[in-house]
């Protein structure tokens, strides 16, 4: 199957996955360009096994910013880790019914959602400028935990807009700032594409080659992403998740349409 992809389509997939990586690093979202570009670039393979090829990149990219992230925002590793692991166990069970539950069923919700997404934060400008952490420690540990497995299922079962959901929980409901919430949700986001990794691959529903090359593109645009996240602070990642919220919106919504 690798064998038969031209040369022109793996620059196009790599060029795709390098621009994932870096918009991803920054606010969430990559899966916009990377998902759509694997979709057309392999028209005659499943959609499940597009899934799995498409978190390859994912991680690898997700990592990369992710450590750069950490060398210069200090985080909370008992947050990261009470996130973490229901992120990778929620992954793991959406991965595994990718390929029963119609997801077409899930769209709607998932454009209603991103909607009041984008407005709630559109209206709010202050919204993530300031860092001020809302609830006490044991609360806001129980809330993550219940978001991050939630938002974890998704990711597996479907993925766009899983950076988005981390990033508004972080910020709306935990009052931490865009930029640190960021990199908080790299770590997270890392998890999910772990947990799907494994599910996918023990499926034999990846292409392990292909998604190994186009990691290469990912990461390069991962620690791009994530420099100028930190050279931007949390005004820059504040622009680009409303702006990569609208195009996910605009995109959920058209696959909405046509599939009914």
């Amino acid at each position: 199957m690798f064998a038969d992809l031209t040369l022109y389509t793996l620059i196009a997939l790599a060029c795709a996955s390098f621009t994932a990586g870096m918009i991803d690093a920054i606010a969430g979202g990559g899966g916009l360009i990377q998902l759509p570009a694997l979709l057309i670039g392999l028209p005659r393979t499943e959609t499940v096994v597009i899934l799995g090829t498409n978190k390859v990149p994912s991680i690898f990219g997700t990592s990369a910013s992710a450590l750069m992230y950490r060398r210069n925002i200090k985080t909370d590793t008992k947050l990261l880790l009470t996130m973490a692991i229901p992120a990778f166990i929620g992954s793991m069970g959406g991965a595994s019914l990718a390929s029963s539950i119609p997801t077409k069923a899930l769209k709607p919700i998932v454009v209603v959602l991103l909607i009041a997404v984008f407005l709630y934060t559109w209206r709010r400008p202050n919204l993530g400028q300031i860092e001020s952490l809302k609830h006490e420690p044991r609360r806001r540990l129980q809330i993550a935990g219940c978001a991050a497995l939630v938002i974890g299922f998704y990711d597996g079962i479907i993925g766009p807009g899983t950076g988005s959901f981390l990033i508004l929980i972080l910020v709306a409901v935990m009052g931490f700032a865009f930029l640190s919430a960021s990199a908080i949700a790299k770590v997270v986001n890392v998890a999910t594409n772990l947990g799907a990794i494994i599910t996918f691959g023990l499926r034999s529903e990846i292409i392990w080659k292909l998604g190994l090359l186009l990691a290469i593109a990912n990461v390069s645009g991962g620690l791009i992403g994530a420099h100028l996240a930190l050279r931007g602070g949390s005004t820059l990642v504040r622009k680009v998740f409303l702006a990569v919220t609208f195009a996910l919106i605009m995109k959920v919504a058209f696959d909405t349409v046509n599939n009914w």
